[in-house]
């Protein structure tokens, strides 16, 4: 099915970024509304004690912090892991649009419907007391591991220190107690 906002963005302004660029970074004013067009991005997040959460890993017609909209800054950084193309809409535009068309204003409303509800198993899966049960239940919404160089990005997005996640990962490898 193709994303509803697409026609939006069609007319808008295309950047392409490489591996480790920010789109953005925590507090700064939000004046574009972006949706990835190729690539991947991260939203991040830094925790008092250091630690980097992964709130999403976006892909393709995913528009970036949505929430974003309403709010004068961003509260997350978005950083590019994958070389990236995205199309930048001026928020007015974007705004305008929404109050303008009531089916796309709908359209909106259920990606942000389905966007709460991915953050709301993100925060089940990370209030689960064990890294295996985390883990077991990332891996059952779908996700797989990836290529080893990027365990760390599943131990950010389970809310696991790398160590632990590594541990477990052993652990599953050699049949260990868990």
């Amino acid at each position: 099915m193709r994303h509803a906002l697409i026609p939006l963005f069609a007319g808008s302004r295309s950047l392409d970024l490489p591996a480790g660029e920010a789109v953005f970074l925590t507090g700064q004013q939000v004046e574009m509304i972006y949706m990835l067009r190729a690539g991947r991005v991260q939203l991040q997040r830094h925790t008092t004690h250091g630690a980097r959460l992964i709130l999403q890993n976006a892909g393709p017609e995913t528009v970036l912090a949505e929430a974003s909209a309403f709010s004068e800054h961003y509260h997350c950084d978005a950083v590019v892991t994958e070389p990236a193309t995205l199309a930048a809409l001026p928020k007015p535009v974007f705004i305008a649009a929404l109050r303008d068309d009531p089916d796309l204003a709908l359209a909106w409303s259920a990606m942000l419907a389905r966007s709460v509800q991915t953050a709301r198993v993100r925060a089940e899966i990370r209030s689960l007391p064990k890294v295996a049960e985390r883990l077991n239940a990332w891996l059952y919404e779908g996700h797989a591991l990836p290529e080893k160089g990027r365990w760390q990005d599943v131990a950010a997005e389970l809310g696991v220190t790398r160590e632990a996640l590594y541990r477990e990962l052993a652990r599953r490898r050699t049949g260990g107690p868990a």
